[in-house]
């Protein structure tokens, strides 16, 4: 997604989820967090002060470089040995289209890391107000990919998609199937160990929606995916889908859902600058993040900030792309320049601590991924 005109609210809320867990197997190593932030993927050691690394360029800058955004997730059926991951690229849109990266990771330590880009993966989109952006990602336990599409972003009718993708992703011709093409500007995606989807969702019908399998297996009818939408493209027969967790005074702009390390969840909203955290069956349990109750959005953003991309390590800890919002003299609200933040929310006794800061001075931060 370009950082370039975006008068929306929903805009920027959508702008990027990236949110990954990979248990690694290289020993006791302490984790790296990623971010994606102005179209790069930058790289984090939260155990080693402010070491830092951008680990892709965007294009503008780097002519090697891809324009990275959205949620990232990391391929569990690699090659052994390999670190393969997912994103959101959008490089010379409108031509080529927006579509997700493959990329491969070298490394596991700050300034020796490296990626490059081993496929890419095109779908069609709904007819809509707003230019196609691509968004969230995540991993079925036999390998398939799901991503989201976020559709009309501020208003109209409900057109963001959830597509299926069907393995090997390392091309330029991944076959697909999707599975919805009404949802209400899509947002980041949560995979739990039953193979239930989890999408969040902003508007029309706002929330947390869950698809349960079994999903298609191909992109035909035999596999499920008999029907076609209004781009020709191949549509499943049939989808088993809820909605989760509505929206409520606490979220009131779902933007991201992801497993909170004990069978519930962490949603959070950017607008109200909130993480709330569920239990396994959608019910609400507490606010972990939200702002001091004397605050109000204004010129400045709240001072724990707008949460939009979630993930967590194996220790519990909870990090989170605060894109800083704020209120302009127009009325409107968007990301203030230089006003996003990585952040990471530890807990004593269960207890969330005070928000602590990884970077800081961003623009447009989209999203986290922690590698531990």
């Amino acid at each position: 997604m370009s950082n370039v005109g975006r008068p929306h609210v929903a805009r920027a809320v959508l702008a990027g989820l990236a949110c990954f867990v990979l248990a690694c197997a290289d020993g006791d190593v302490s984790p790296l967090v990623f971010n994606g932030e102005a179209n790069r993927l930058n790289a984090y050691a939260p155990d080693d002060g402010d070491a830092k690394q951008t680990v892709i360029e965007r294009n503008s800058v780097d002519p090697d470089g891809w324009d990275i955004n959205g949620q990232i997730c990391f391929d569990p059926r690699a090659p052994a040995g390999t670190n393969r991951f997912i994103a959101g690229e959008d490089t010379g849109q409108p031509e080529p289209p927006p579509g997700w990266g493959y990329f491969e990771l070298d490394g596991r330590e700050i300034g020796s890391l490296s990626a490059r880009r081993i496929g890419k993966l095109t779908p069609t989109y709904q007819n809509g107000d707003d230019n196609a952006e691509n968004y969230g990602c995540g991993f079925l336990s036999d390998g398939t990919l799901v991503t989201t599409d976020v559709g009309n972003q501020a208003s109209g009718p409900a057109s963001g998609q959830l597509i299926l993708w069907f393995p090997p992703f390392d091309s330029i011709d991944v076959s697909y199937c999707k599975l919805d093409v009404e949802i209400g500007t899509a947002g980041g995606i949560y995979v739990d160990e039953n193979d239930h989807v989890f999408v969040a969702s902003t508007r029309v019908t706002p929330g947390v929606f869950r698809y349960a399998p079994p999903f298609p297996s191909s992109d035909d009818a035999a596999g499920g995916c008999g029907q076609r939408d209004a781009t020709g493209a191949p549509l499943a027969d049939a989808v088993q889908k809820e909605l989760f967790i509505p929206s409520s005074i606490d979220t009131p702009t779902t933007s991201a859902v992801w497993g909170n390390g004990e069978g519930g969840f962490y949603v959070s909203s950017v607008l109200n600058g909130v993480i709330a955290e569920f239990n396994s069956t959608g019910a609400f349990l507490r606010r972990v993040l939200e702002p001091p109750s004397d605050e109000r959005l204004g010129p400045e953003p709240y001072s724990t900030g707008s949460p939009f991309g979630i993930g967590i390590d194996s220790t519990g800890n909870l990090y989170y792309a605060d894109i800083g919002l704020v209120l302009r003299e127009n009325g409107s609200i968007g990301p203030g320049s230089g006003m996003g933040t990585v952040r990471r929310i530890r807990f004593e006794n269960g207890a969330p601590l005070p928000p602590e800061s990884l970077d800081t001075g961003l623009n447009f931060p989209d999203g986290i991924g922690v590698l531990d």
